[in-house]
């Protein structure tokens, strides 16, 4: 088992300037075995408190990310899953399934993580699974015209299994919802007994 925390569309200091205090005291150290950021960290002092939750951080770039060397995308193997990380600057229009769907494809990714449209989404489609973790300070959005809802998500990885947990600060209270995720077991290989050279003897004889 493996605890990741998702997190992204921090946007401080730019247009903000902390983490929700009520979510500082979940995100403690000790728990959180890995952090995956979707973008827009902005400066070192919030990725420097990241790796305070845990040493093993992955992010990738957003467009208002002040380190110019976090890459665009990733991929992360955990145990038999595989996870695609990405901001959403290759998204068009922002969110859009289809889109999400062919780059997981394109990246060959079990899981793909996406961040810049700062609304909390889990789904599953295509036999994939597609989470985006909002922002976690709930920062103003001009997709939205607004200030969106603060979130992140921590992903409970148990082999081919993956419970998302949300969390949401909703009228200053933290609420909690659940979403699970089962990678779809591969099609089983149908042999054909003519090519394997046996000669099949049929029932009766």
């Amino acid at each position: 088992m493996v605890l990741v925390l998702v997190i992204g569309d921090s946007h401080i200091p730019t247009l903000t300037h902390d983490l929700p205090a009520k979510f500082k005291k979940l995100l403690v150290p000790g728990k959180i075995g890995q952090i995956i950021c979707t973008g827009n960290v902005c400066d070192k002092e919030t990725y420097d408190y990241l790796r305070t939750i845990s040493p093993e951080v992955y992010v990738v770039r957003g467009e208002f990310d002040e380190n110019t060397h976090f890459p665009l995308s990733l991929t992360i193997p955990h145990q038999s899953l595989r996870i695609g990380v990405v901001h959403g600057q290759q998204i068009v229009p922002a969110g859009d399934a289809d889109m999400l769907a062919a780059l997981a494809r394109q990246m060959d990714v079990d899981v793909l993580l996406s961040g810049g449209t700062h609304r909390f989404e889990a789904f599953e489609f295509e036999g994939r699974f597609f989470v985006n973790p909002g922002s976690a300070t709930g920062a103003w959005s001009g997709l939205w015209n607004g200030e969106a809802t603060p979130s992140f998500a921590l992903m409970d990885i148990q082999g081919p299994v993956i419970i998302t947990y949300v969390y949401q600060l909703v009228e200053g209270e933290v609420k909690v919802d659940k979403v699970e995720y089962r990678r779809p077991d591969p099609p089983k290989e149908i042999i054909d007994p003519s090519a394997t050279g046996r000669t099949e003897i049929p029932a009766g004889w």
